[in-house]
């Protein structure tokens, strides 16, 4: 029993400095977050409190509501861009290839390359004059396909969700190549063995077993896709016309460009909640599932 308690000790001495750095740069932040969203605070002067009324006037504000609808562009188009891409590039080199060290490097650069770069880089793919695309398009004789693509409503948020893309799927792409160098040979030289080879081993054996690691990766973009803010300021700002505003930028206008603290503290309150609702009935529906 006293060694039991004594394992216990230095388990909690332990976690202990994590368990504080974690309160400080975590739980503390979100509880002061809180506290502001009730209050009517410039930044400067004195705070008042009214409440709920920054909630309010949030829910009531259309352009919040925008906001909210590009941020669930961003996460399904995250979904169903870079979960698939980086599973079907983790698959590719696993195998034994010349060269895959070099091809894993490649893919995983957009990762480590800085926001700022890659808002730079699209920004040239995408500008109406010189831009990449539209050159592309002009020499195959495409000009009627031609596009302001981050000036028009039309194509903007699709614009931004093929650079998101781009930038994260090298993440997924690591995360699942590790997954699957984790399999056994054992189970691949048994589905050899059983005929099960190529794509028949790939969806009903090497998939099913790694699905844990799929869903960490669907959980991570959905907690990713509610914190994207970089990209979109670099790259467009949120506009036009708040076209591309995202609820992260909503919230630095309103708390650091209006002065309104407490009306953006509110606002960082409730992109908290969406993430952790979407979230949580992923979990339930995963948990659904497998009984």
């Amino acid at each position: 029993m006293h060694t039991l308690k004594g394992t216990k000790l230095a388990i909690f001495l332990g976690l202990f400095p994590a368990l504080l750095i974690y309160l400080g740069i975590a739980i503390v932040p979100i509880g002061l977050s809180l506290y502001y969203s009730l209050m009517d605070w410039n930044g400067i002067g004195s705070m008042s409190f009214v409440g709920l009324d920054n909630y309010l006037d949030i829910l009531k504000d259309d352009i919040f509501w925008l906001s909210v609808k590009n941020n669930l562009i961003i996460m399904v188009t995250g979904l169903a861009g870079q979960i698939p891409l980086g599973l079907v590039l983790a698959l590719l080199l696993n195998r034994k290839m010349k060269g895959s060290g070099f091809f894993r490097t490649i893919g995983f650069m957009p990762v480590v390359i800085s926001s700022v770069m890659v808002s730079m880089i699209w920004g040239m793919v995408y500008n109406t004059e010189y831009g990449m695309l539209n050159n592309v398009l002009g020499l195959f004789g495409a000009e009627s396909w031609k596009q302001n693509w981050l000036g028009d409503s039309q194509w903007s948020m699709l614009s931004i969700s093929i650079a998101y893309i781009w930038q994260n799927c090298g993440l997924y792409m690591v995360i699942f190549l590790a997954a699957l160098q984790n399999i056994p040979d054992e189970v691949n030289e048994a589905a050899a063995l059983d005929g099960a080879t190529g794509l028949k081993r790939t969806l009903r054996i090497t998939i099913p077993m790694i699905r844990g690691t799929i869903m960490v990766g669907v959980v991570y973009s959905i907690s990713n896709s509610f914190r994207v803010f970089d990209l979109i300021q670099i790259m467009t700002g949120g506009g036009p016309a708040h076209q591309t505003e995202v609820m992260t930028i909503y919230m630095y206008n309103s708390a650091f460009m209006n002065m309104r603290y407490g009306y953006g503290s509110a606002v960082s309150i409730l992109i908290l909640l969406f993430s952790l609702i979407v979230i949580s009935l992923l979990n339930r529906l995963g948990r659904e599932k497998n009984a």
